[in-house]
């Protein structure tokens, strides 16, 4: 056993949990931790980009966290993206997260301006001594935030030694290969893009961190065994079938996690409410859509059973 052993797993990204006014629902936060500890999850997510974080108050992520963390500690890995787009902020919930006593910590860098290397690095080592007894979680999604973890800016913060590895978003899979040969066995690599789970683990991360695990957890907790098992030509089927639901539900007007939480509504009967704004909610469209995505979430459970 290492230390990075409890992050070594599927690791769902949590959702939103809103009332019928909108605001956070710490009842349902707590349902929807519930749900995954049933499902045997490593651990959760938590305020990320599933949890539409980008949307929230300090005080909204501070509510979701404490509510989390009442029924998950000692029960899950738990992960928390403290990160906001200045650092005072961001600070203050790295130290409300350690105070919680969270697994890590995790951030992306500051979006929209420009910032050179050095002033993301400065930024997320602050965060970091924020929460001096927590380990830190590097989070990597060029495609939204707008710049890219390099190796050289790896380097420059695995010279903080509260960093363990990278969740990395970005689609090109060799980026996954690039960051464990950087870091070694010292480090881990967690897989982002889901409809590429397969591919991430080959190339060397030895956890996930997704968006959808969420609504078909057993799908991907199956594939991960069948990985470990060396089944590839049937993990391959389960991949694709994962992708068939994923297109499904990004196929229709409104947020995916809009879909999402209808799906659970179906699925589960858990009821997380919808999406901030300006996130799409549902149409009648999106519902018959969000029908067919569990009905073939439950047909793959079926087919993929043994």
């Amino acid at each position: 056993m290492t230390h990075l052993d409890k992050y070594k797993g599927i690791i769902p990204a949590f959702y939103a949990c809103y009332d019928d006014n909108g605001d956070i629902s710490p009842e349902r936060v707590k349902a929807l931790v519930q749900y995954h500890i049933d499902k045997g999850v490593k651990g959760i997510y938590v305020n990320g980009s599933s949890g539409e974080c980008i949307y929230q108050s300090v005080s909204d992520r501070k509510q979701v966290i404490e509510a989390v963390m009442e029924v998950a500690k000692g029960k899950l890995t738990v992960i928390n993206h403290v990160a906001c787009n200045n650092t005072r902020d961001s600070i203050e919930l790295a130290e409300h997260s350690e105070a919680l006593g969270v697994d890590a910590i995790a951030a992306i860098p500051p979006i929209y301006f420009k910032l050179p290397e050095y002033s993301i690095a400065a930024y997320w080592n602050d965060i970091s001594k924020a929460a001096p007894n927590t380990d830190f979680i590097i989070y990597n999604i060029p495609q939204l935030a707008g710049v890219a973890l390099t190796s050289s800016l790896y380097a420059e913060m695995r010279q903080n030694p509260r960093v363990i590895g990278v969740k990395n978003s970005s689609m090109p899979v060799q980026d996954i290969q690039l960051f464990v040969a950087d870091g070694g066995s010292d480090y881990i690599v967690f897989n982002g893009p889901d409809e590429q789970f397969l591919g991430g683990r080959l190339m060397g991360a030895e956890a996930g961190i997704g968006g959808t695990y969420g609504v078909m957890p057993d799908l991907f907790l199956k594939l991960n065994d069948l990985i470990a098992e060396k089944e590839l030509e049937k993990a391959k089927e389960l991949q694709y079938s994962i992708n068939s639901i994923i297109y499904k539900m990004v196929s229709g007007r409104a947020n995916l996690y809009a879909v999402i939480k209808e799906v659970l509504r179906l699925n589960e009967n858990l009821d997380l409410g919808s999406v901030r704004r300006p996130l799409e909610e549902l149409s009648e469209k999106d519902i018959e859509i969000a029908k067919e995505a569990a009905q073939m979430i439950n047909d793959a459970r079926s087919a993929f059973k043994e």
